[in-house]
């Protein structure tokens, strides 16, 4: 070793070659130096080479050993690299066979002489020629061959991550790279989860080189495997494999080694973002926190927000169509919600993933704003907001409100960026809905309102700009915040500061908001000795709130304050209506949650009223209603809502007085409170009985309202008299509810209610009489003061009140027909009011459960009495234009049951369990739904079984429209939904009444029944056969085969069916083109390794549904475009219908030829079946219908004047404008017929026949019968006008 050294430090290499000679192999690998052993181990002499291969094998292993310290393995390895490009080729060939066999046997796991390993490839690849076998291969062939066993092999779990970096330094073809890329990815699953993170970041680093798509798809893939796992664990209840905390970390992890290869490399983000803009199939939770954290990225925001919004809203639309019809449901069983997949990633954000929640919180505002309530015409927006998101928009909106929830709950960082966004939208958007941000507002405040106080300053800010804000912002601003007021006392007065400006606010909303505010203080600031909760029935969502800080002082103090705010409440009412209307709206809940209140309120609401009672009891009328209106100029205004003055006062006298024989039913008088009490409440009393007795005495002409009186909108008298006759009609209408509350089924008093409902309806009737005169703004009809426990009293007793000690007053109401139809109208204008608005006038009109509550009852009462007394022995049924009783029931129970899905929807069973049966909890729903449907169900049968004369159209109509809502309950599996289609399919089958709008209703409802059962398509044949049979063929010389498969389709419903049926195809051809869309983006994702789509004769089920649909379809519209249509809608409609037709089969022609191209599968037979049905059967009948619809538009031209040729004109222009539209769908699906026979090798255009029409030739023989016509018609026009040469110049 000593001479070896010597020697080398020499540089004596003829002896260090000469001594080394002389050496056995061991003895050089034990002794020698690598710089040595290069040094004297020239590559030009054989020895020198195989010991210089020797030495390469040798050190190697020593390497890789781990004996050796890692500076000097480092130092051997690179000093073998140097010397690499010297090796022969065959030595070179040995040493990719040494490391390829170390790598397959697991001894390279240090991964410490893998650097050498590109070095000795990359000289491998320089070799011209190496031998191989028997033969011979150039050394880039030798490499890709031993990369191809290196890549086929089996690695060791240990080495990949050394194997991956390796291959950065090894030149590849693009093919090679594909190869190594899959089998790292391969080997991900054999991996501890540590290891991902590393390989990730060396994988990122590889595809510099190219496959990135199919890099980040494989690590996409494999978390998304990884989710999937742990679900299904989770759900199983098995020990988790892998702990969950762990795999978010990694998660986590590799998301950042992305996103920052990402900001390196802007061609990975593109192959990123391309992926998913086709389909969102490919979304999963991990690849949606990737796109989230990439929208961090300034150049990349933008097109990442507009991809996630694009793939939820399709998501939804997707969901929604596959919902509504059994065709796709069986076709596409599974779903794949974006939504969840969004909900998943902020539930896995917890752990640690800041670099996700910024681009959640930007996400979740941008669904809101861009996906929120729109306003409405000029500016109004809708009231209410719906309990359950139903359409596409509203699921979206909804998302982002769930994620910026959820967000806040469980991130401290973005917790005042959310509150303060959210506050910020609802300031400035003042010109947009923000029901959406209330409810967020609302929500946030319920699950964290103790965080919240933290940020309370934000919230104070925005108190500031309450006088400003629209009323319904105020609104729901206050009552969000309502809990908070009872646990900040800093809070509490900053909004009393701010109330007290707006109180003195020069704009009315400012005003209106002020008394919002006050009032809902009052309502939640409780005086001490107030009534329990449970006794009011309060119902102040603040359970989640159990402190109140004011508890040592709340007794003094809220007093003193309520009190304060109560003299404040009073400058009200010398304002303007609208201000006076929502403190009597309020007054009621007020007294009702803080009854300590009792005796200023209703002092308050005495002094008032007694500034418009007339006190002398012998003068009529007893109200003064000159006080109640001002003028400004010509213009006349309501001043003081008398009505709801008087609505509010014997509502809270009524249940104040109710409460007290309740609490106290033998108590004395004696206390001053109660005298006090006492004073006021028989001087009201006092006061209503008075009016009372004398408004029945009066006379319209007491009011100056007689028949004679004025009441055109547009003159100021007639706007005084109709402000006059509507608050007398509300004074009458309290009063019939005051007398009703106090009667107890006194047979007097009940006749004092008939006299002033007689008063009422006369008054009513003069107003609907003059309302039909003129030509200003129509009356609408006053919205009843009735409230909504006082009208489901009042029907109960009407309909269903058995006792017999009421018998004889209750006859007093029951034997006046116009007051049981005024109730039942009533019925219905709150209901409609409730399902417009989501409340209704009145006490407990805000609260939801006692509103339910009416329903109910409602619902039981209005269904006993349509099913027990038959319309048959109503009187006037036919012989009056207006509703019968029964009309009036159906309605009601109608808009309840609309109501109820669309505002209550999950207590729909509760309203339908209200008839008294009894059955099991599980199946209550179920039974009573089809309970109610067969009671119906006959009532129609009934209907339809009498004669065309006996036949009531609006009834029929109802029980339809009720059908189709409560066919919604049923499941489209069950037995019952089978035995309703079954029903409505006899029915429309038996039933020939040439009844056009029950027509339309009958059939709408069995394409929605049919529709969830299966495909309509066979259905809508035999429809059209029908219309064809019924209107006749476009050739008078055809005499059309009769058939009659549903009655219903007659001479005078054919065309409204017509019209149904096209609204139909149109619903078929939706999810047809879906379908073809979906396999579209499936082919093309599915290029790489893809069989052909038909093989050994079996057609994907997809292809093979799609093709089914259109055959018929095509058969059906084959009939419907001989059938001789009427000229307009139906034929504009049709036209349309057939164009959007043969797009589709354009669509279908693309798909098959991307096929034949990407997998050079052969066609289907059922396709060529169907080309061959369009050419026979569809296109030559298209073509004959144009030249049927053209005559027809044509000889529909009127005598000849300026006005009425223009018009002509204009009508046919429109009518005939979808005719260039078909022939140019038509003729781009043969050109792409033509396209796709050369790519199948299939003459598909053997089937079509081209047409003269598509020359738009003019028939000379037409033209010139037409043209003489016309000039025989101006001729004899000419004779009778004075300037006739005029007008035939013009025209």
């Amino acid at each position: 070793m000593d001479k070896i050294a010597s020697l080398s430090n020499e540089e004596n290499i003829p002896e260090l070659q000469k001594y080394l000679s002389t050496l056995t192999d061991d003895q050089v690998c034990n002794k020698c130096t690598v710089c040595a052993c290069c040094l004297g181990s020239p590559p030009s002499s054989t020895a020198g080479a195989n010991r210089r291969l020797l030495l390469y094998q040798h050190c190697i292993p020593l390497c890789e050993s781990g004996d050796l310290q890692t500076e000097v393995a480092a130092d051997i390895i690179g000093l073998l690299m140097l010397e690499t490009h010297t090796l022969s080729g065959p030595s070179l060939a040995t040493l990719g066979s040494l490391f390829v066999d170390a790598i397959k046997v697991g001894k390279m796991s240090s991964g410490k002489s893998l650097e050498l390993f590109p070095t000795v490839l990359t000289a491998l690849a320089a070799c011209e020629a190496l031998s191989y076998g028997k033969g011979e291969l150039s050394g880039e062939e030798y490499k890709k061959q031993l990369i191809n066993s290196l890549c086929s092999s089996r690695w060791d779990p240990q080495c990949v991550i050394h194997l991956t970096t390796m291959f950065r330094d090894v030149p590849l073809s693009s093919e090679e790279l594909q190869f190594v890329v899959e089998k790292v990815l391969r080997m991900f699953n054999k991996l501890d989860l540590q290891e991902i993170p590393p390989l990730v970041y060396q994988l990122l680093l590889l595809s510099a080189k190219g496959c990135k798509k199919q890099v980040l798809d494989g690590i996409v893939e494999y978390f998304k495997e990884q989710d999937a796992r742990q679900e299904e664990e989770s759900l199983d209840l098995e020990v988790q494999s892998i702990p969950q905390d762990q795999l978010r970390h990694v998660e986590g992890t590799a998301i950042l080694h992305i996103v920052f290869a990402i900001r390196l490399d802007h061609e990975l983000a593109r192959e990123f973002l391309k992926g998913f803009k086709t389909s969102y199939a490919d979304l999963c939770p991990f690849s949606v926190a990737l796109l989230l954290s990439v929208a961090r990225i300034q150049r990349y925001e933008e097109q990442v927000f507009e991809l996630l919004k694009g793939a939820i809203i399709k998501s939804f639309k997707d969901e929604q169509l596959q919902q509504g019809s059994k065709l796709l449901q069986d076709l596409l069983p599974g779903h794949c919600s974006v939504a969840q997949m969004i909900l998943d990633t902020v539930q896995n954000s917890v752990f640690g993933w800041d670099h996700v929640t910024q681009g959640l919180v930007q996400l979740g505002f941008f669904l809101m704003d861009a996906f929120g309530p729109k306003p409405g015409p000029f500016g109004k927006t809708t009231e209410g907001s719906l309990a359950v998101a139903r359409t596409p928009t509203q699921q979206a909106c909804k998302l982002g409100g769930q994620v910026l929830l959820q967000g806040f709950k469980m991130h401290e960082p973005i917790r005042g960026e959310i509150l303060e966004q959210v506050l910020n939208r609802l300031v400035t958007k003042t010109a947009s809905p923000v029901s959406h941000f209330l409810d967020l507002f609302s929500d946030i405040v319920v699950s964290a309102p103790m965080i919240l106080l933290e940020s309370s300053s934000k919230v104070t800010e925005t108190f500031d700009h309450l006088s400003y804000l629209p009323l319904a912002t105020v609104q729901g601003l206050l009552k969000a915040v309502q809990p908070l007021l009872k646990v900040s006392m800093s809070l509490k007065d900053a909004l009393i500061l701010v109330l007290r400006k707006a109180m003195f606010s020069s704009q009315l909303d400012g005003r209106k908001s002020a008394v919002t505010g006050f009032l809902l203080l009052l309502k939640n600031f409780k005086v001490l000795g107030s009534l329990a909760s449970s006794q009011c029935s309060q119902a102040i969502s603040s359970s989640q709130i159990q402190v109140d800080v004011h508890s040592r002082y709340n007794s003094a103090a809220n007093e003193a304050f309520c009190l304060e705010i109560l003299s404040s409440l009073r400058r009200c009412l010398s304002q303007q209506a609208d201000v006076r209307l929502m403190l009597y709206e309020g007054f009621f809940d007020v007294l009702r949650r803080n009854s300590q209140l009792a005796s200023s309120i209703m002092q308050t609401l005495l002094s008032q009223l007694k500034r418009y009672y007339e006190p002398e009891q012998d003068l009529l009328p007893p109200v003064k209603l000159e006080p109640c209106i001002t003028a400004h100029g010509d213009q006349v205004y309501l001043q003081e809502p008398l009505a709801h003055l008087l609505s509010c006062t014997v509502h809270c006298l009524m249940w104040l007085q109710n409460t007290r024989q309740s609490a106290n039913p033998n108590a004395d008088d004696s206390d001053g409170d109660e005298e006090e009490e006492e004073g006021y409440r028989s001087d009201l009393h006092a006061i209503l009985e008075s009016m009372t007795r004398r408004m029945m005495k009066c006379e319209l002409e007491d009011f100056e309202l007689d028949k004679s009186a004025e009441f055109s909108m547009g003159s100021s008298v007639g706007v005084k008299n109709n402000i006059y006759a509507v608050l007398v009609m509300g004074v009458y209408e309290v009063l019939m509810e005051y007398n009703f509350i106090k009667a107890n089924y006194s047979k007097r008093c009940f006749e004092e209610i008939i006299e002033l409902f007689s008063r009422y309806h006369k008054l009513s009737e003069i107003l609907k009489e003059k309302s039909g005169k003129g030509r200003g703004p129509s009356h609408k009809t006053p919205r009843s003061l009735f409230s909504m426990g006082i009208i489901s009293t009042l029907i109960t007793v009407l309909f269903r009140d058995n006792t017999q000690s009421r018998e004889e007053a209750l006859s007093v109401l029951r034997s006046n027909g116009e007051f049981v139809r005024y109730i039942l109208s009533a019925v219905v204008q709150k209901i409609q009011q409730l399902d417009e608005t989501g409340h209704t006038d009145g006490p407990d009109g805000q609260n939801a459960d006692k509103t339910f509550r009416f329903l109910c009852d409602m619902t039981s009462v209005l269904m006993w009495r349509y099913t027990n007394i038959p319309s048959v022995v109503e009187e006037g049924g036919k012989k009056e234009k207006r509703s019968s009783l029964s009309q009036l029931c159906l309605e009601g129970l109608l808009r309840i049951f609309t109501t109820c899905q669309q505002r209550y929807p999950d207590k729909m069973a509760q309203l339908l369990s209200t008839m008294g049966w009894t059955s099991s909890e599980k199946a209550v729903h179920f039974v009573m739904n089809y309970f109610y449907i067969r009671q119906f169900q006959r009532a129609l049968f009934t209907q339809l079984s009498g004669g065309e004369e006996d036949f009531n159209s609006k009834e029929a109509q109802l029980l339809i429209s009720i059908l189709s809502v409560l066919s919604r309950q049923l499941k489209p599996s069950s037995q019952q939904f089978v035995q309703m289609i079954t029903w409505t399919v006899k029915i429309c089958k038996e039933t020939s009444f040439e009844d056009s709008a029950f027509c339309k209703g009958l059939l709408s409802l069995l394409f929605n029944l049919h529709v969830l059962y299966k495909s309509p398509v066979g259905l809508l044949l035999e429809l059209c056969q029908d219309i064809h049979s019924e209107l006749g063929d476009i050739d008078q010389d055809v005499e059309v085969e009769k058939q009659s498969n549903f009655a219903i389709v007659n001479m005078k419903t054919a065309s409204t069916a017509a019209l149904l049926v096209l609204s139909q195809v149109d619903r078929v051809l939706d999810e047809v083109d879906w379908l073809i869309a979906r396999k579209k983006s499936q082919t093309a994702s599915d290029k790489l390794g893809c069989e052909a789509t038909q093989t050994a004769g079996r057609q994907d089920p997809v292809e093979k549904a799609v093709t089914l649909q259109l055959g018929t379809l095509l058969t059906a519209l084959s009939e419907l475009v001989q059938t001789a249509l009427l000229l307009g809608t139906c034929t504009v409609t049709l036209l349309r219908e057939l164009t959007r037709t043969y797009t589709i089969l354009t669509t279908l022609v693309k798909y098959y030829i991307q096929v034949c191209v990407s997998q050079h599968g052969s066609l289907p037979a059922r396709f060529e079946k169907l080309v061959k049905l369009s050419g026979s059967h569809l296109t030559p009948q298209c073509y004959s219908f144009i030249t049927y619809a053209q005559v027809l538009a044509w000889f529909s031209c009127p005598a000849p004047s300026l006005l009425c040729f223009s018009s002509w004109k204009a009508k046919l222009l429109r009518e005939t404008k979808a005719i260039p539209n078909l022939i140019f769908s038509i003729e781009q699906y043969e050109k792409y017929l033509i396209t796709l026979s050369k790519k199948s090798k299939v003459n598909l255009m053997q089937y079509m026949k081209l047409s003269t029409s598509r020359d738009f030739r003019i028939n000379a023989a037409t033209l010139d019968a037409a043209l003489q016509e016309q000039d025989d018609s101006q001729e004899v026009s000419a004779s009778s006008t004075q300037e006739p040469k005029q007008k035939k110049r013009k025209q």
